[in-house]
């Protein structure tokens, strides 16, 4: 077995479903299994969607377990040299996966590989971008990178640089991921603790750690819809986005760096309150001033340090 493909679903099995269709139709000359991984979806039967096709192995949870463990799930029985970390809502447009194992198979090193990544408009999507840290903090939430997008800093500051080339990069986007398996068993997979967001940024930090390299490979490309189902769920999404970020810096990071992210991180929240709120009273735009209460809410997360 070459490749086992991952996709952990969530109440959408019309994403899935469209999922596994171009999977199928462009994935040729390698040799693949297919692991779902249901999260306990409360809309709809995902067996009406995976007993469509042949040999798809479905794990059914009982309960929301989370992206993280999820994954975990289908590592843990999965039998491919190689794996695919997939997102449900991406859509193939090509033979990406044949050609993204022919080129980590052309190499004499571990490495994670992500690909080019396309809005449904065929335009560029950000793929790739920069591990967090004290001082990208700092620029993300005093607005500094979108003063200055081609500098560092902005965490995409190298796909804002137009990048075309196969390229080492920190994070590639967990939307589509090509790992080894005996590395990411090594690492006993996804850190569970990341519920959902942060999950694919902490595996890579490990990954360069402990193994070798990250790649962003622009040869080949597929479509990522992105934020299907969290869009339905905007304070899901917004709890997590906080919870994770702060989990991140007390994972990897401690005494001053620790304190100087945080820090940052509340003061950016602050001025988002302010900034949306505003911006709503005057746009007369009710998203802004939703915006501005999630914003408020975030202000009271700060989960408890278990690393």
């Amino acid at each position: 077995m070459d490749v086992s493909v991952i996709i952990v679903n969530y109440i959408s099995n019309e994403l899935l479903e469209d999922c596994l269709n171009s999977l199928i139709k462009f994935t040729k000359e390698i040799e693949y299994e297919i692991i779902v991984v249901d999260n306990n979806s409360i809309v709809g039967k995902v067996e009406d969607v995976t007993s469509k096709y042949p040999n798809i192995i479905l794990i059914k949870n009982q309960l929301n377990k989370g992206f993280s463990a999820a994954n975990n799930q289908g590592i843990e029985i999965a039998r491919g040299k190689y794996l695919l970390i997939l997102n449900n809502d991406t859509i193939f447009i090509e033979n990406t996966i044949k050609k993204v194992f022919d080129f980590v198979t052309s190499k004499n090193e571990k490495m994670i590989v992500g690909c080019k990544l396309l809005n449904q408009d065929k335009s560029w999507q950000n793929s790739f971008f920069d591990f967090p840290s004290p001082f990208n903090s700092f620029t993300s939430n005093f607005f500094l990178y979108k003063l200055f997008p081609k500098t560092k800093f902005n965490k995409y500051n190298q796909f804002n640089n137009g990048i075309s080339e196969i390229s080492e990069v920190d994070v590639v986007t967990g939307a589509f991921m090509l790992c080894p398996t005996d590395a990411i068993k090594k690492l006993k997979g996804f850190d569970e603790r990341f519920f959902f967001y942060s999950e694919e940024i902490d595996l890579c930090y490990r990954f360069k750690k402990d193994f070798g390299k990250v790649y962003y490979f622009p040869v080949t490309s597929l479509i990522h819809i992105g934020g299907a189902t969290v869009d339905k769920m905007q304070w899901f999404k917004y709890k997590n986005q906080a919870k994770v970020y702060i989990q991140f810096f007390q994972k990897h990071y401690k005494g001053m760096s620790l304190f100087f992210a945080i820090l940052s991180h509340f003061i950016g929240l602050l001025l988002r309150i302010l900034l949306s709120f505003f911006s709503g009273l005057i746009t007369f735009r009710k998203s802004h001033l939703i915006k501005s209460y999630f914003y408020l809410r975030q202000m009271f997360i700060y989960p408890k340090n278990v690393f």
